[in-house]
């Protein structure tokens, strides 16, 4: 038996399907190549072949095949080309659930920066506004040190005000820790919707997901399937003998396995793929059993598992990510985004 993709209720009522594509494709922002991806991704035809063990089913049951919804963000520098793809697909726009982000230089100017990603987007509104990363940065793309203004609860507060303006359904936030979303609840008028983290089996983050969970607060996984590029090519866990026994059982991937589990254990996954049939694959999920679930919430506990699969912990010398250290950020990590047990 197969699982169905399902739609996880945001804090304010809307429906956020479990399963989106995701359009970071470096900063050229990937100009054509975004926009097919896309396109792909909201093709309307006939679901794949069946495979052993696997049964299609469409995350909205208005449209027989097809990806309803789009992750993006002003500093992916793709939102055009990811509007071109939405208003061409000839889906009604109520049908696709679209969130972009607020990038670190706009933290001062909010609004303005949703009309500009509303602008190049094309659309009215988007359905979520996420603040991409609690650091602010100066116009010139310079942080702004941890302490300073605007600090992310001013930036929030000011997202706030966004509520009622017909321009946003919901607002959350991106790259924030416990001990982040902590401070905002004792500022903050509006609990965030979501939260959109790293997050997959080498880094599952069990304590974050329980704490948004017990508030209402939808966890996203960016970068479900690590990113194998970052790595020399090594996929990480997804050539684990544990995942691909479980891929083998299932007759699936072992990229299926890791997004089901992510479903399955309540989070939104948005994987991102240039390849057509993988675009198909990844939102083809599999339904795994309690053992299975077991055995993957315990891959990170393997030796040198537990970590980061991403490059921005190396981008700075002295082992800060945007500007700011792990406490200030609220991760339990070391340098090279380690986890610390």
């Amino acid at each position: 038996m197969a699982a169905d993709i399902p739609n996880f209720t945001l804090n304010t009522g809307h429906k956020m399907p479990s399963v989106g594509i995701g359009c970071w494709l470096g900063p050229s922002g990937g100009g054509d190549v975004v926009e097919q991806m896309c396109k792909t991704a909201l093709e309307v035809g006939s679901p794949p072949a069946r495979t052993s063990g696997l049964r299609y089913r469409l995350p909205v049951v208005t449209i027989q095949l097809g990806y309803r919804h789009i992750d993006t963000a002003y500093g992916y520098f793709n939102e055009e080309k990811v509007g071109k793809a939405i208003r061409e697909s000839g889906i009604p726009r109520e049908d696709i659930f679209v969130t972009t982000k607020l990038p670190n230089h706009h933290h001062h100017r909010v609004a303005d920066s949703l009309q500009e990603s509303l602008d190049k987007l094309g659309l009215d509104y988007v359905d979520l506004y996420l603040m991409h990363w609690p650091q602010a940065y100066t116009e010139d793309n310079k942080p702004i040190p941890h302490d300073q203004s605007p600090t992310y609860v001013e930036t929030w507060k000011d997202m706030e005000k966004l509520i009622g303006s017909g321009k946003v359904r919901s607002i959350g936030v991106s790259n924030f820790s416990i001990k982040l979303l902590e401070v905002l609840a004792k500022e903050a008028s509006v609990v965030p919707a979501a939260n959109q983290v790293e997050m997959h089996p080498c880094l599952p983050s069990f304590e974050l997901k329980r704490y948004c969970d017990e508030r209402g607060i939808v966890v996203t996984a960016y970068s479900p399937l690590g990113r194998p590029k970052e790595y020399d090519g090594q996929p990480v866990f997804l050539n684990d003998p544990d995942v691909e026994r479980i891929a083998q059982e299932h007759g699936s991937s072992a990229g299926q396995v890791a997004l089901s589990w992510g479903v399955q254990r309540g989070t939104v996954v948005i994987p991102k793929s240039e390849n057509s049939d993988r675009i198909k694959q990844n939102i083809t999920l599999v339904l795994l059993s309690s053992e299975n679930m077991a055995v993957l919430d315990a891959i990170h506990k393997k030796p040198g598992m537990h970590r980061s699969l991403l490059r921005y912990h190396s981008y700075a010398k002295d082992g800060t990510v945007l500007g700011w250290t792990y406490e200030q950020l609220g991760w339990k990590m070391a340098k090279g985004g380690v986890v610390v047990d």
